[in-house]
């Protein structure tokens, strides 16, 4: 039995498609894994439909297929308290001052994949907020950078001192 459009790797032994999905790594039942050692319970994750604004035809007034994420940063017990301090800076205005971070996801045109795409918005921002900043070790000027800059204020102040009117 063949399926237009499937890949022949598509395809087992016998000829009979493969039409499962894959799982996806990042989610175990009831978890979604967002590092090694960080994991959101679902239940800290409220989704609420609402209707998206726009373009969307006879549809747009209907059905509300976009997505508004609500999560906890506040009051979250999977996020490590540095991690939680950088996500709230990274943030920015999406932080409510109760310590609520909001995701509006209207990009596409399904209920489906706009609750997806603010998943996923929201995984990559506790990923970024996860990495420590690298901290900046001072450097001391080498001795030759030293020599270069007093040798060029000596023979700028050499230069000014030339276009003066009477040289001494």
């Amino acid at each position: 039995m063949k399926i237009k459009g499937l890949p022949r790797n598509a395809f087992l032994a016998g000829g009979e498609p493969v039409l499962a999905r894959k799982p996806n790594p990042a989610y175990t039942e009831g978890m979604i894994r967002v590092t090694g050692t960080i994991t959101i319970d679902e239940d800290e994750i409220h989704q609420q439909f609402i209707r998206a604004s726009g373009p969307g035809g006879q549809n747009v007034n209907k059905v509300a297929t976009a997505v508004q994420l609500r999560f906890d940063v506040a009051h979250s017990p999977s996020l490590p308290e540095d991690v939680r301090e950088r996500l709230t800076r990274l943030a920015g205005k999406r932080m409510t001052k109760e310590g609520c971070l909001i995701i509006d996801a209207r990009r596409f045109r399904t209920q489906e994949q706009n609750r997806q795409d603010s998943v996923a918005r929201l995984v990559d921002l506790i990923r970024q907020a996860a990495q420590k900043p690298k901290i900046r070790k001072r450097t001391k000027p080498t001795l030759a950078s030293k020599e270069r800059r007093l040798e060029n204020k000596h023979r700028r102040g050499k230069i000014k001192h030339l276009r003066r009117a009477e040289p001494e």
